[in-house]
């Protein structure tokens, strides 16, 4: 009974990885843009490039 609780979590686990892979990367690409749009004149295009870089790293197909 182990044995498939085992596999079965392995198998869990495979099929989320991907996922929660790209948001362990983008959450702190996102934040650190959100932290940088505070600055006046170039805040907000340095936000909306990170953005796009994050947003370009979930569509990986891990």
């Amino acid at each position: 009974m182990k044995l498939i609780r085992f596999f079965v979590l392995l198998a869990v686990v495979s099929l989320l990885s991907g996922c929660v892979l790209t948001k362990i990367l983008t959450v702190p690409m996102r934040v650190g843009g959100a932290v940088i749009s505070i600055v006046p004149v170039l805040g907000n295009p340095a936000h909306d490039s990170i953005d796009a870089a994050a947003a370009t790293v979930d569509k990986v197909p891990i």
